[in-house]
């Protein structure tokens, strides 16, 4: 409910960056305080007052709780809006505005985006899939970490990552040792992550993006000895989402997605506990309303 692509039917008095017809989008975020130090250099998805999209609490608007992309009509200040780049399909591209852009914004503020760099994707899922496009876009070497040897073609033929491992076969991480400059790391489920460590060269960095619910284990030795760092990324500023759009536009990066109508939705979600989804489903909610009309 916060990856929404749809096009403008009305603009205030006030508006001056977009126009009735123009094509946009509105990702994790709706609003922050914009006087913050966060909100001042860009990074409004760090904020303390970022207003979510969805379930949200609106202090411009009373207090009343945001609702988010199953809606059928959205209000938005226009600073919270970015443009589509002609040339993305909007069912495919829409993933790109929490997916997308939560990998895409590490991996140019590590640095893990120069071609010929070596970076770890661990999970192929909604996260683990956009971010393999990416670090092929950007001339990188990808390999994917994933317990799920079956996902082995698909990460290799179809989303074109140049290796995979199989994290639980002790052999092949052995093999890897010391062989990447960073590592973003999807997975939302507990898993173990001091193996991961020990397939980054010195000074590698390593990124969190999932959120397991159980605490991770990391000894001291995992990073200290190898200068190695660690940290954590949510989405991204309205400037890195901007961007990401852009670049994806240029270089054809889409999610690999299934378009759902409304009625589909609780159906949907007992798939999704299911992981029964390659990779997001994304609703056609105007198409929703047509059939129903």
């Amino acid at each position: 409910r916060h990856e929404i692509l749809g096009v403008v039917t009305s603009v205030g008095s006030g508006v001056s960056k977009f126009k009735a017809g123009d094509t946009v989008g509105v990702g994790y975020f709706v609003g922050s305080c914009r006087s913050c130090e966060c909100c001042g250099n860009g990074y409004e998805n760090y904020c303390s007052g970022m207003v979510l999209t969805s379930n949200g609490i609106d202090p411009e608007h009373g207090g009343a709780v945001t609702q988010g992309g199953f809606s059928d009509v959205m209000l938005v200040n226009e600073d919270y809006v970015v443009r589509v780049p002609d040339g993305l399909p909007l069912d495919k591209a829409a993933p790109l505005l929490c997916a997308g852009v939560t990998v895409y914004s590490p991996m140019m503020r590590f640095g893990l985006n120069a071609p010929g760099k070596h970076l770890g994707v661990v999970g192929l899922g909604g996260l683990g899939h956009v971010a393999v496009k990416f670090g092929k876009a950007f001339g990188m070497r990808v390999t994917v970490i994933s317990t799920s040897p079956g996902k082995r073609e698909e990460a290799l033929e179809r989303l074109g990552a140049d290796e995979f491992l199989v994290s639980r076969d002790a052999e092949q991480m052995q093999a890897a040792v010391g062989t990447m400059d960073g590592i973003l790391d999807t997975v939302s489920a507990w898993h173990p992550i001091s193996p991961l460590f020990a397939l980054m060269k010195p000074m590698g960095q390593m990124v969190f993006v999932g959120g397991p619910t159980k605490p991770l284990e990391l000894p001291a030795y995992a990073i200290v000895p190898g200068g190695k760092g660690i940290a954590g990324n949510c989405v991204g500023g309205i400037r890195d989402c901007q961007a990401m759009l852009e670049f994806a536009a240029k270089h054809g990066i889409t999610a690999e997605v299934e378009v759902i109508k409304m009625d589909y939705v609780n159906t949907a979600l007992e798939r999704l506990a299911k992981n029964d989804v390659r990779y997001r489903f994304v609703i056609d909610v105007a198409g929703s309303l047509g059939s129903t009309s």
